[in-house]
């Protein structure tokens, strides 16, 4: 068995934050009831473009939400909030990831459900946070990337501040939640208490900030950005120049920088004065990349590759389709095809990165809107008469 199975999480998600930490949690087992408001054309995510396979089923939507169930409920009904109490009374958790604000008016949070069931777990995944002056504001991926400091230390010292090409802040923020919300759901079932569950994009993103932040609040140091996509301090760890391309060079031990040197021809430069530490080289970066831009420069990326071998941290500088078509991926389990549940629909996209020996990850595709609502609701109770009164008003 997968290690979440049994456990039942209701998803009151849209976009990629909130979809993606779920998705994770899908995939080790868990069932994710994903619920859409029939009213607005359901998850925003369905509609995002431009690839699609077929009307509200666009393949961003796929990317996130893949081994999940979806029904349609309108929480904003008085029946449809009856239909939720109904499901979170079996439930370990209920994740939302809605403006700050919304939770508290919605029901969905430990003090509005704890009646229904003492034990569920209330995850909230929100931009700023559900207290504070910033509860009600919207917030996306790259506007923490902007405060958190990330676009100061993105790209080349003399170029414009530059975002992380992918929305790292949204899957980190995803991430965290699913963490939090299994470690809650293990302490729940051990107390028998739930609780509230909180985390942010802005938190997430400031807490990146990691030994950066401990550099400036201890240190006063404020890092910048440095020449080709260098570490602050480990040297050389950067990106460097072949004859065909660019190759990222991470001799983050001291023991990789002679094994380096051998490996190019120039074993004399292990032991150089120069060139013979860590603070050594920072103080001659320059010099040492232009010594070693003028010798990688000799060979193609893969010539290099062949000959370091593992023995130096290194890696080819690839395109999206060139990492994907990479053999390293192309022949494993890296990538897949989802099916849907009509048996035809294949999705190719890539598989979860965790792991579980022995044990077959699920590969469905994720559903079309409401695709599960009769099976669920008629596991609360609700048959196709009392479902069909649930829809005529709007509440299903």
């Amino acid at each position: 068995m997968l290690p979440l199975a049994g456990v039942t999480i209701v998803a009151v998600e849209q976009y990629g934050a909130g979809p993606f930490g779920t998705m994770l949690l899908a995939d080790l087992g868990a069932e994710v009831i994903k619920i859409e408001n029939p009213a607005d054309g359901g998850e925003i995510g369905r509609h995002v473009g431009p690839y699609y396979l077929g009307p509200g089923n666009s393949q961003f939507y796929q990317a996130f939400n893949r081994n999940k169930r979806s029904i349609t409920l309108n929480l904003k009904h008085p029946e449809g909030k009856a239909v939720l109490h109904d499901l979170v009374r079996n439930a370990d958790a209920v994740l939302d990831n809605l403006r700050g604000d919304l939770p508290e008016k919605l029901g969905l949070t430990y003090e509005h459900l704890k009646a229904v069931n003492p034990r569920i777990v209330c995850a909230h995944l929100s931009a700023y946070g559900r207290e504070g002056p910033r509860k009600a504001w919207p917030g996306y991926d790259y506007l923490m990337q902007a405060e958190a400091g990330y676009l100061s230390v993105t790209g080349e010292p003399d170029g414009p501040p530059a975002r992380f090409g992918l929305s790292v802040v949204d899957m980190m923020t995803g991430l965290m939640t699913a963490f939090g919300l299994v470690s809650a759901v293990v302490g729940a079932r051990s107390s028998g208490k739930g609780s509230d569950v909180d985390v942010s994009l802005f938190d997430t993103a400031l807490h990146n900030l990691n030994y950066l932040a401990a550099w400036y609040l201890n240190a006063g140091h404020r890092q910048g950005r440095e020449p080709r996509s260098a570490h602050p301090s480990l040297t050389p760890s950067q990106l460097f120049r072949t004859a065909d391309g660019w190759m990222f060079i991470m001799c983050n031990k001291e023991k990789f920088w002679p094994v380096l040197c051998e490996r190019i021809g120039r074993p004399e430069w292990g032991s150089d004065p120069r060139f013979a530490s860590f603070k050594a080289r920072l103080a001659n970066r320059a010099e040492m990349t232009e010594l070693l831009d003028g010798v990688l420069m000799e060979r193609t990326t893969a010539e290099w590759l062949e000959l370091f071998a593992g023995a130096v941290p290194a890696a080819p500088v690839l395109d999206i389709a060139q990492a994907l078509e990479n053999p390293f991926v192309r022949d494993s389990d890296r990538v897949a095809d989802f099916t849907g549940p009509d048996g035809e629909t294949v999705v190719r996209m890539l598989t979860g990165p965790v792991r579980i020996g022995g044990e077959t990850l699920p590969t469905r595709a994720a559903p079309l809107m409401g695709a599960d609502t009769e099976a669920v609701l008629e596991r609360i109770g609700i048959g196709p008469e009392r479902l069909a009164e649930l829809r005529e008003r709007g509440a299903v």
